[in-house]
Order: structure tokens, then C-alpha cells, then sequence
């Protein structure tokens, strides 16, 4: 692996509006960037205030469009979307504002479809292992445990 070629600030700078303008990005994910590119701290530090003073990186931002598409296109829940927030580094104000802005009409609506949607792929299940695999499929799209049982249950009186 060759040696990553030591950037001047502002290169660095340069090559970062660019990264960020073409994507959302966390405050983390930029700070690793710049380290990547062989600053020092004092650098990283000035760069990274200065990304956000011409609003190029907007952690709130970040965030709620991450949680935006993440439930809108692999239909995440909930859970999942606020573990990889943490992962991202995002404080837990703005991940509190990004799970807010899920439209909680549609989050349901969207709960009830996908529990639909597994619990019909396996009716040649038995009743118990039916639940189990519906729960945690749910469960592992990030859905709160207490909503897939209600969700099931209601399917469970609907039949």
C-alpha cells in the first residue's frame, strides 16, 4: 500500500467541499478524512470549523437525512437507525431530531407491511416458529419489539 501524499490545508480544504458537497457527512466522517490526508490536529481542528461555518458539514442535517433514507429506502426502524447514528458519532440531540422527523403514520404503516409481507412468506410454517422468525426479522430491521408483538398480534385477530 503506498503512503498517503501529505496535503497543505488548504488542498485539504479544497478536496473536503467537494467530498462534502456530493454527500451528507458527519462531523466524524470528515474529521477522519482530514487525518487521512496527514494534518495535524491544530489543522484538522481549523478546517473542520471552517466546513461548517460555509455549511458544508451540518451534523443536524446529517443526520435527519441520514434517518430520512434510511427508512424510506431499506426501511429501517427506529433502533437501527439510532445505533448507526451512535456509530456515526452524531450527539444524541440530533439523532433525538432525526428519529422526530420519521413520519410516525408511515413508520406504522410501513411496520405493518413488512410484518404482513414475512408473515405470509411463511405459511407453510408452524404457528410458533411463524412468530419467531416474523419477530426477528422485524427485529432486525431495526423495528421496537413492542410494536412487531402488536403488529403480529392484530394479524393474529384479523385471520
Amino acid at each position: 500500500m503506498a503512503l498517503q501524499q501529505k496535503l497543505t490545508p488548504q488542498q485539504a480544504l479544497q478536496k473536503l467541499r467537494h467530498y462534502c458537497a456530493y454527500q451528507e457527512r458527519s462531523h466524524a466522517e470528515v474529521t477522519e478524512k482530514l487525518y487521512n490526508f496527514g494534518l495535524r490536529k491544530t489543522d484538522v481542528a481549523i478546517l473542520l470549523s471552517q466546513l461548517i461555518e460555509d455549511d458544508y458539514v451540518n451534523e443536524e442535517r446529517f443526520a435527519t437525512q441520514f434517518a430520512g433514507g434510511k427508512f424510506r429506502i431499506k426501511q429501517w426502524g427506529k433502533v437501527k437507525i439510532e445505533y448507526e447514528l451512535r456509530q456515526k458519532k452524531v450527539s444524541p440531540r440530533n439523532i433525538k431530531k432525526a428519529l422526530a422527523s420519521i413520519d410516525e403514520e408511515m413508520y406504522t404503516k410501513t411496520l405493518h407491511e413488512l410484518t404482513i409481507k414475512k408473515w405470509r412468506s411463511l405459511k407453510n410454517e408452524q404457528y410458533l416458529n411463524r412468530m419467531a422468525k416474523t419477530t426477528n426479522y422485524m427485529l432486525q430491521k431495526g423495528f421496537e419489539r413492542n410494536e412487531i408483538i402488536t403488529a403480529i398480534n392484530s394479524l393474529r385477530n384479523q385471520a
